[in-house]
């Protein structure tokens, strides 16, 4: 079986790999990098790579890098994926709860497990970069008084025991991750169409613009605002919507906004992966 090569943000064991591993299977040749920017430059690179990167958080919203990153490259949304994100305390095999002093991990991880540590006075808490890798420097400095708050990946993939698990304080902890790839791959039953816009500096500008799919009775998803990179006060719109950007009505809908618009790019139309 050819493998299939996937660009991801982050160390392995992270909820980022995991996501590679639910999306691709065994065809998953999972390329670790360590920035966002990293992981498109590489898909973008590499014809045939594909590379997987979060959007948002059920608990924590938006991620607005990678956001603002899908409109400097040249990739396509060609998938989606939801992951269930279950996060734990882990150590050195041996350590118990009374023994940890400090406990590290990345820092939206640590805010997804306010409750749970809120509860631990004695327990310093420290960022880090990502989970897995704090995961990785509890084992290679030996750290006995320490913890980090990571994937059960993780654990296994730095031979760290579980102290506590399923810390999160919101069980419904859900990231969405995106698939991109330098081709656009349409299904021909795509369920959904995600792509940005700007209007006129004019009153009503926006209205004029979301009629547009109101009019043709398509449902809109999701929006999403953000800065318009060279001018000041202007802003962008990140939008999905049911249907394919190829087929009716969506089709004509996506014609009448252009006329509407100062700006439109359509993202990708997509099937999105069933939440696990």
């Amino acid at each position: 079986m050819k493998k299939i090569s996937v660009a991801y943000q982050g160390e392995p064991g992270s909820f980022s790999e995991q996501a590679v591993r639910l999306y691709f299977g065994a065809k998953a040749q999972a390329k670790s990098m360590r920035t966002f920017t990293d992981a498109f430059a590489y898909a973008a690179r590499h014809g045939d790579a594909f590379a997987l990167l979060p959007i948002e958080n059920s608990v924590y919203g938006s991620i607005h890098q990678v956001y603002d990153l899908l409109l400097k490259h040249r990739l396509f949304i060609v998938g989606e994926v939801k992951l269930r994100i279950e996060l734990n305390m882990l150590a050195l095999p041996g350590v118990r709860m009374n023994q940890i002093r400090t406990v590290y991990s990345q820092a939206q991880a640590l805010g997804q497990c306010e409750t749970f540590l809120n509860a631990l006075p004695h327990i310093r808490i420290e960022t880090f970069h990502d989970t897995a890798a704090a995961a990785r420097l509890i084992r290679e400095e030996g750290r006995t008084d320490a913890a980090a708050i990571a994937s059960a990946s993780a654990a296994r993939v730095h031979g760290l025991s579980i102290v506590r698990s399923n810390v999160e304080s919101n069980k419904r902890n859900y990231t969405r991750f995106l698939v991109l790839s330098q081709k656009s791959h349409i299904p021909v039953r795509a369920s959904k169409t995600s792509f940005a816009f700007a209007v006129k500096d004019i009153p009503g500008a926006l209205f004029k613009a979301i009629a547009v799919f109101t009019l043709r009775e398509i449902n809109l998803l999701k929006i999403e605002s953000r800065p318009y990179p060279g001018k000041p006060w202007q802003y962008l719109f990140y939008v999905d919507v049911e249907g394919s950007s190829n087929r009716s009505p969506l089709a004509e809908a996506m014609g009448h906004l252009k006329e509407v618009c100062t700006f439109v790019k359509v993202l990708g139309s997509y099937k999105p992966f069933g939440m696990r």
